[in-house]
């Protein structure tokens, strides 16, 4: 009996998630033309290409699209490289201190987005940062750095030190440590935080409304509320179609990797 309550209620978990996910797939397919101000639960139509298209070029989700993938791609992979140095400074370098490093890092993640907004706001507005490319793959590289800093110390500290200690006695220097020993045997672990930070950059909504304004500046997510408010007469299947194209990235992302990802997290927990 226990079992079968397991499954039900697993059946119906699945069901809650698959019903927004179908619903959100059938009214960004039907033609805005057709849309009668309510969701349709079957299909009407065939036009994802007129409304991906409207959404792309006259709504400028194409814009905002191009932008999201350079700050995701290039302030990810910043923000691994220098959490993977903060980790083997911590981890293997002889510093004094390493705990007090560790969380001055990683008390990044601890505190609350929002109390940085206005002291940030500020900041670039007199440094001529707000509403620039640079301001804001400045800001997410500096965000995304606690957090993959924190998964990259957990899987370094599984590292045994003799491969160190070895190292340094054949006269390797810690840089030639760094590079040639553990980078190569932490890729798994590398990979999951590039993903994680992929993510949460591509996804972010409050830095990207709050620093920039432009549509070849702001990322996508800033943009769909734009293409909200915009399009909101054309009706919905505009506004899903852009949603739909907002969200390939991360899934893609995730159903390539999906078994480095679970290798990563998998070591940085242990």
């Amino acid at each position: 009996m226990g079992r079968v309550v397991r499954h039900l209620f697993v059946a119906g978990c699945v069901a809650l998630w698959l019903i927004p996910l179908y619903l959100l797939v059938v009214n960004a397919l039907t033609p805005s033309t057709a849309y009668e101000g309510r969701p349709d639960w079957t299909f009407q139509g065939f036009d994802f290409v007129d409304n991906a298209r409207t959404a792309w070029t006259e709504a400028g989700i194409g814009d905002s699209f191009q932008a999201s993938l350079l700050y995701s791609v290039v302030c990810g992979l910043l923000a691994v490289l220098v959490a993977a140095m903060a980790a083997f400074a911590v981890v293997v370098l002889p510093i004094p201190r390493p705990a007090f490093w560790f969380w001055l890092i990683y008390s990044g993640t601890l505190f609350p987005l929002q109390i940085f907004l206005a002291p940030l706001f500020g900041l670039y507005a007199d440094a001529n940062l707000y509403d620039t490319r640079l301001g804001l793959m400045l800001v997410y590289v500096a965000w995304a750095i606690p957090f993959a800093f924190f998964l990259i110390r957990n899987q370094m500290t599984t590292m045994p030190p003799e491969l160190t200690e070895a190292a340094l006695l054949d006269g390797a220097s810690f840089g030639r440590i760094f590079w040639r020993i553990h980078v190569p045997l932490m890729r798994a672990g590398l990979g999951a935080a590039f993903i994680f930070q992929f993510t949460a950059v591509w996804n972010d909504l409050l830095l990207g409304i709050t620093l920039s304004r432009s549509a070849d500046v702001q990322p996508v997510m800033a943009a769909l509320t734009t293409l909200n408010n915009a399009y909101s007469a054309a009706g919905p299947p505009v506004i899903l179609a852009g949603a739909l194209i907002v969200s390939a990235p991360t899934l893609l992302l995730f159903l390539v990797f999906r078994g480095l990802f679970l290798r990563g997290i998998t070591a940085s927990a242990r």
